[in-house]
Order: structure tokens, then sequence, then C-alpha cells
């Protein structure tokens, strides 16, 4: 028997439901930095699972929670730039098209909850008065196809970014793999903890 990895006793110690029915049933966790200055990956991602031998297996990868500098400094919306607000968000994503694009997970199945921060500098201002909840399009998905970069600039207005297109596509793998052990398996749930 595999030792179940730290990072889900965390999830637990929160609440939040682990993920562990069979193989590849996925646990998606996000730990969003102390950090409250906007531009840089400097959060973490982690995909956490069984394999088919029931091995407990995990893949961390550098992502950004929080939304570039432009769209802080320029609002798509009056109400400001989204930022998801922490928890656990169960089965709000599927596969589907990144802005018509290329494959990710995307926010097409639940509403989600997200601060509005409005005051266009670069620190995020997460204020519970300002939380929305509705379709907003928190998907996750890359930065660049080809290379790791160096800042989120405008490749997240409120999504969360994986920073190297590789980690990227192991994502998608897996997601895929749920998927093909478990037919009716097509959601995907995040977990979001503060760091």
């Amino acid at each position: 028997m595999s030792v179940r990895p730290p990072i889900l006793d965390r999830v637990a110690a929160a609440g939040h439901t682990i993920f562990d029915t069979g193989s590849y049933d996925l646990n998606l966790i996000a730990i969003r930095s102390k950090n409250r200055e906007a531009g840089s990956f400097d959060d973490k991602f982690c995909i956490a699972f069984k394999d088919v031998n029931g091995v407990w297996t995990t893949h961390w990868m550098a992502c950004t929670t929080d939304p570039g500098l432009p769209w802080l400094e320029a609002p798509g919306r009056e109400s400001g730039t989204a930022i998801l607000v922490a928890g656990q968000h169960r089965g709000a994503w599927k596969i589907d098209k990144h802005r018509n694009k290329y494959d990710a997970l995307c926010q097409r199945l639940k509403p989600l909850p997200v601060y509005r921060d409005k005051n266009r500098d670069g620190t995020l201002d997460m204020v519970i008065s300002s939380i929305e909840v509705g379709m907003w399009g928190i998907n996750i998905h890359r930065a660049s196809i080809n290379d790791s970069v160096a800042s989120v600039g405008r490749y997240s207005a409120g999504c969360i970014v994986i920073r190297d297109p590789k980690c990227f596509a192991q994502l998608m793998d897996l997601a895929r793999r749920q998927i093909d052990y478990h037919p009716t398996w097509t959601s995907f749930s995040l977990t979001l903890l503060e760091d």
C-alpha cells in the first residue's frame, strides 16, 4: 500500500474531499503564494492520483492563480479583474477549447466565486465584499506554446495558468487518462489553497 501524499493531508485538514475512488481519479490542487504582487509564476500546481497499481503519484509544476499586471491595471470589466476565491471547487471544469484555440480545462459546468480587484494597481486585493459568483471562464491553461515564460503578463486575466507547456501537456494527458479509465468522469475539480 502506498503512502498518501502529504499535500492530500492538507486538503483533508481544510475539510475538502480527496478523490481516491480508482485509478486516475485526479486531485487537482493549486497553492497560492503569500506574495500579493502580481506578475510572477510563484504559485504551485499539483496533480495527485493513484496509478493503475494503486500507487499514489504526484506531479508538481509552477503556475499562477492570479491575473497578470496588465489585466489588473486595465480590468476587462467595470467591477474589476477576477481572482479565484480559495476553496474546493467541485466539477466546474471540462476539457474544451481555451479561447477556441487549444484543449484546456475550461470552466463550463458550474459558477465560481471570484474576488473583483478594481483599483488598478499591481497588488492583489481579495476583499470579501467584492466577491461575485458566475460563469467567468476561469480556465486552467498554459502560458506560451513553446517555452516557459518569465512573467505572467497577459496570459492570465484570472485563470490558473501553468508556466511550462510540457507540464501543461502532462496535465492534459492525465485528464484524458481519467476519462479513458472512467468514461463518465468528464468533469474536473480544483482545490485552491492559500500558502
